[in-house]
């Protein structure tokens, strides 16, 4: 069997200390396979988004195995985790996080400049493009919509060209048809770059949409269950 793209051990993590620590997640186990679709569903507060940055290694665990692609990454020190993320982990946020005195190119070539990319600014107009936003790269968040900036939010996500993309309610900031617009997007993407894709939603139609739905309750992770369209894909990609 091929070495998981992530895998998760007996992870725990507290947040907070003394009388205010809440044990966030608490001896989690999962899988996901390279080139996997999962979507995150659960309650608000049961633990969604720290897993998330967990997986991204924004957050340490206190207890357990974290492995990407490969790594621990309770191993690394935060100059090599920062460095490994920047090489294997792409990240879309619900708020798009996008730096305000910049340019959409120069947001987008930003994480390219810092892990050394000679052709950064070429490779981000080529990824601009690649969403629909060729015409503004030189326009500020500011003067771009909400659906335009979560564009270009996408587009600095796969611009170092990650094996893995994480995405936090990638559509929750977002209109119906926006929202619809950037899930197809995110989805075509995923499938044309054979990436893991590992999103947090509260919209059970963009769920669905993944291969497989994980549900997380008080910290705690129940089994995933194969969404019925794509049950034959994953069969086909175990085999």
């Amino acid at each position: 069997m091929a070495e998981p793209a992530i895998r998760l051990r007996k992870v725990h993590l507290t947040l907070g200390s003394g009388h205010s620590a809440v044990h966030v997640l608490k001896g989690v186990d999962l899988d996901v396979a390279r080139g996997e679709s999962v979507g995150i569903v659960g309650p608000s507060g049961s633990g969604k988004s720290t897993l998330l940055m967990v997986l991204a290694g924004l957050e340490r665990a206190d207890e357990g195995l974290v492995e990407i692609a490969g790594q621990a990454l309770g191993s690394l020190s935060e100059d090599q985790l920062a460095a490994f993320r920047g090489r294997h982990i792409g990240i879309v946020f619900q708020s798009f996080h996008l730096i305000p005195n910049m340019t959409a190119l120069e947001n987008v070539a930003v994480p390219l400049e810092l892990a050394g990319h000679r052709d950064a600014f070429a490779r981000a107009e080529q990824e601009l493009a690649a969403v629909g936003l060729g015409h503004r790269v030189t326009h500020y968040p500011g003067e771009l919509s909400g659906g335009e900036q979560q564009r270009v939010a996408l587009a600095r996500a796969l611009a170092p060209e990650p094996a893995i993309l994480i995405a936090d309610e990638p559509t929750g900031n977002l209109d119906g048809e926006t929202g619809q617009q950037i899930a197809d997007l995110l989805f075509a993407e995923q499938r044309r770059r054979a990436m893991t894709l590992v999103l947090v939603t509260h919209d059970k139609s963009l769920a669905a949409r993944c291969g497989r739905e994980v549900a997380v309750r008080s910290g705690e992770i129940g089994g995933g269950v194969a969404a019925p369209s794509r049950v034959s894909d994953l069969a086909g990609a175990a085999s």
